[in-house]
């Protein structure tokens, strides 16, 4: 059965609305501190008798939760994103309720719905400072992220974001994971083999917003071979996987590729983040297997997914940050010495340079202003993306650079024959490569004069900047 990732909406009837007011309401809201006190009551009852039924042979057998008690708590997993809510909660030691859910019961509804309340709560800033100031509560938050029900680790992971997208609690949560080598393994095993697209989304998230905050946690992960699952048996250790987190994000990657632009870009962020630390770089590129399936998986994104032809300019709009990060990683792949090979050929280097001059025109076209339009009337709104347009563009220009200067003879005289290196298109390089890669442009035309002198000439003429330096 298919469960909702948020909870339902209420269903109160008209007499328990007339019921809801006067003093038994809660803050400014119509909710009913009564009614709130019985569920919490009833939540205290359910962990209590687990407990007493917790010295059984089905120990591990997981529980069902009845209907209207599943009803009744996603009320309040509903209730608790409004703020006068969540405070009551948090005043009448709430989380510790739900924390004594997470810790005892093996019901995986339950379980999701009680850290999903966690969650809406923690987008408060006090109520986050003081789930994040207990070291019980951490611990067993972090333990939820080790579940194997994919919503509880859904709800996990978006409470782990909230917690470490406030800058009070951020370092303390870091802290919490360094110390925890588990947590590595199970993130790396839920990138690695689920199929779960916003688990998969919310997850890299995470590692992302880790990586950023701590750099020193990401030269840990980088060099953490293995590590152990949490409640693996001892006699099954031979058999635990060995987790690489370059090949783990890749399957993400792959995973998420067609179904969320937005988890692709979250994806192809953490290995750009790898690849600003020579440890990162090394971990894609020291083993040839994961070296050749990152290279060949951004080519295939940039030859085959990005900016194809017929598709309107503006998509680039859409695709700008993350194909910054494809375009990054690659040229920083190109840039290592044992992975140099990939622009000496061909197949690759020709339609790089197409899909490159069609992000080039398509972004030219973008930061074109309508012609009725003012600079007052679109200073403000395009500021962040020409930001984002500029990184592209400067990318763009650096992985064009290595790759021009990789070109021999025999893939310039192919790449006029197929039109790939026309005037047209090598115009449009230069332009943009013009003046910081000068001599990158007078390499190039100087293999071009052995191929095609007269293009080569004419190339001169156009760019006089390069002819009077050559």
């Amino acid at each position: 059965m298919d469960r909702n990732p948020s909870p339902p909406p209420p269903s109160c009837d008209q007499e328990d609305e007339e019921d809801l007011a006067g003093g038994d309401c809660i803050g400014n809201t119509v909710y009913s501190k009564h009614w709130l006190f019985g569920v919490l009551s009833g939540l205290i009852q359910i962990v209590t008798l687990e407990s007493d039924k917790s010295g059984s042979n089905d120990d591990e057998q997981q529980m069902e939760l009845a209907e209207e008690m599943e009803n009744e708590i996603c009320r309040v997993w509903d209730m608790s994103m409004d703020e006068d809510v969540a405070l009551f909660l948090q005043e009448f030691k709430a989380p510790d309720i739900f924390m004594g859910v997470l810790a005892k019961s093996r019901c995986p509804r339950l379980r999701e719905i009680c850290v999903g309340i966690l969650g809406n709560m923690a987008c408060f800033q006090e109520i986050c400072v003081s789930i994040s100031s207990c070291e019980d509560r951490g611990q067993v938050i972090l333990q939820c992220l080790c579940d194997s029900d994919p919503p509880t680790l859904l709800e996990t992971s978006r409470l782990l974001l909230t917690c470490l997208s406030q800058t009070e609690v951020a370092s303390v949560w870091v802290e919490r994971i360094r110390e925890h080598p588990s947590i590595y393994a199970s993130v790396c095993f839920i990138m690695s083999s689920s199929t779960n697209a916003d688990l998969l989304v919310k997850v890299g998230e995470v590692v992302d917003k880790l990586f950023d905050l701590d750099e020193k946690l990401m030269l840990e992960w980088i060099r953490n071979g293995s590590a152990p699952l949490l409640d693996q048996p001892r006699q099954d250790s031979e058999e635990q996987p060995v987790f690489s987190i370059v090949p783990c994000v890749l399957e993400a990657a792959k995973q998420v590729r067609s179904e969320n632009l937005e988890g692709l870009d979250v994806y192809m962020h953490i290995l750009q983040l790898l690849t600003t630390v020579d440890d990162g770089i090394q971990a894609i590129v020291q083993c040839p297997d994961t070296g050749k399936a990152t290279w060949n998986f951004l080519f295939d994104l940039v030859c085959h997914e990005f900016c194809q032809a017929g598709e309107p300019p503006i998509i680039l709009q859409e695709q700008k940050t993350v194909l910054a990060s494809v375009l990054s990683v690659l040229t920083a792949i190109s840039a290592s010495q044992s992975q140099q090979e990939h622009l000496d050929r061909e197949e690759v280097a020709l339609p790089l340079i197409d899909s490159l001059i069609r992000v080039i025109q398509n972004m030219e076209h973008c930061q074109k202003k309508p012609e009725n339009s003012t600079e007052s009337d679109t200073e403000e709104p395009t500021t962040q993306d020409d930001f984002h347009m500029k990184i592209l563009k400067d990318i763009s220009c650096e992985f064009l650079s290595n790759i021009f200067q990789a070109l021999t003879k025999e893939t310039v005289a192919q790449g006029l024959k197929k039109g790939q290196l026309s005037k047209q298109k090598c115009s449009c390089v230069f332009q943009s490569l013009l003046p910081r890669y000068s001599p990158v442009v007078e390499g190039f035309i100087q293999v071009l004069r052995d191929v095609d002198k007269t293009l080569a000439e004419d190339l001169d003429e156009s760019f006089p900047s390069v002819k009077a330096q050559t």
